[in-house]
């Protein structure tokens, strides 16, 4: 099998199950809450403050769930994921207090680690390490269309059915649908591990940070996405009343609606153009889209130009974002323990995005919209600094100049990478820099001691 060719049909397939999984065990929810809060007499706040207790509790389960799929295989944990995933939106519909319906979401959103991008990212690693950030571009592409597909269908099926025969459509959707397609996954990987069996084993995907120096790489990676997932949730939730609180009334729903399909258009212009970009330099863009978009709102609101123009940058921001969680880690430590290091990185995230709805909003009350909006301008320049901060990564990442490793990292990232190439002559001892894209010949004629990458 050429491991350097996408794996397309794998892609496909995770794209269709990872547009089920968001669809129905993210976006809907935000349709059917104000039905479920009139079901069980409770306010359609406290309803969102229990997906808050949910999503917080996958994100305290994400580690143990990262190291399962490590250790099992993403395949395997996918297919129990979907089925715990669909036991769990059944639950949720036929539980007749509140209480119940508590307990069945924190199960549900558990199950969600082992179907969304986390899992997906770390089978996608384990199928083809070599060719693994090329697919999770691709594949977070095809699964942008959730939010545009799963909204309107949400809304379509609620006005024709109660939202417990939703959750039960949904739930048929994740065992139906998603679970056979991550069993044929499993499948595959089973059959990859025993076609290696007395084989030369398959080369893993090495990673750009030495094993001494990724504690502090792997603290500032992680507080860069936090801070992004903070900042994204905060404003996700609260897009359209923070428009409106700015005096864009009701164009507030429609300048929101553009959201989505500007997310998909990021992914598509990185895909055609940004192919050979290296993840940290994809990572600082994002991040200073997201900080661009909320300054242009604070000076431009209530102008619809300004917020046309917020919307747009801010869901290409994001869109990069979700391409940069996978690749990112990737590249800086490797395709080893992915699925572990995975689990780790996606908890911090989802503990910030669960504390920034509530935050968010006791800001806004507190200290008034301009000021809340300055604080997240605030936050992102943070992760701007700790994502794209060229200066500690450089002095953090050191690639070893092989031949088996230029060919692993020339089919990871491309035949060109923008670095700063240190070459010391035994004969000059002397060094010198280039801040140009060098084609990796070049670095093979070379007598390169050292690669420093940003």
């Amino acid at each position: 099998m050429n491991d350097t060719r996408i794996p397309w049909a794998a892609v496909a397939a995770l794209g269709l199950t990872q547009n089920i999984g968001y669809g129905t065990l993210y976006y809907s929810f935000s349709i059917l809450a104000p039905d479920m809060a009139r079901g069980y007499g409770l306010s359609t706040e406290w309803m969102f403050g229990v997906l808050s207790i949910a999503l917080l509790a996958g994100g305290l389960a994400a580690p143990w769930l990262g190291k399962a799929l490590d250790r099992f295989g993403a395949g395997r944990g996918m297919t129990a994921g979907s089925g715990i995933a669909g036991i769990g939106l059944i639950l949720c519909a036929i539980s007749p207090t509140a209480t119940g319906f508590g307990a069945a979401l924190i199960l549900t959103e558990m199950a969600a680690n082992l179907v969304q991008y986390g899992a997906a990212f770390a089978l996608l690693v384990q199928l083809r390490p070599a060719v693994a950030g090329r697919s999770i571009t691709y594949l977070t592409l095809i699964a942008g269309f959730a939010s545009t597909v799963f909204w309107p269908i949400t809304t379509a099926l609620h006005n024709h059915l109660s939202w417990h025969a939703v959750y039960g459509i949904y739930a048929a959707a994740n065992i139906l649908i998603c679970m056979p397609l991550h069993r044929w996954l499993a499948i595959q990987l089973r059959q990859q591990a025993s076609d290696s069996t007395g084989k030369a084993a398959r080369p893993e995907s090495p990673g750009l940070v030495p094993q001494d120096r990724r504690t502090l790489a792997f603290a500032l990676m992680v507080f860069g996405f936090s801070i992004l997932g903070l900042v994204n949730s905060a404003i996700l939730v609260h897009m359209v009343p923070l428009l409106g609180g700015l005096g864009l009334g009701g164009l507030a729903v429609v300048v929101g609606s553009l959201f989505g399909p500007s997310q998909v258009a990021g992914r598509l212009i990185n895909m055609l153009l940004g192919r050979d970009l290296p993840p940290l330099w994809l990572a600082a863009i994002s991040a200073s889209f997201i900080t661009l978009s909320s300054a242009i709102l604070l000076v431009g609101a209530p102008s619809p130009i300004a917020a046309v123009a917020f919307a747009a940058l801010f869901g290409f921001g994001n869109g990069l974002f979700s391409i940069v969680s996978g690749t990112l880690p990737l590249a800086l430590f490797g395709s080893r323990g992915f699925g572990s290091l995975q689990g780790k990185v996606i908890a911090a995230r989802l503990i910030a995005s669960a504390v920034a709805p509530i935050a968010f909003a006791s800001s806004m009350a507190t200290f008034d919209i301009p000021w809340s909006i300055g604080f997240i301008i605030a936050g992102a320049l943070l992760a701007v600094i700790a994502l794209g901060g060229n200066r500690p990564y450089r002095a953090l990442i050191s690639v070893p100049c092989s031949r088996r490793n230029t060919r692993l990292f020339r089919a990871a990232h491309g035949s060109r990478l923008s670095c700063w190439l240190t070459i010391r002559s035994p004969h000059l001892r002397s060094e010198r820099r280039s801040g140009h894209p060098i084609p990796w010949e070049h670095v093979l004629r070379g007598r390169t001691a050292r690669l420093d990458l940003f």
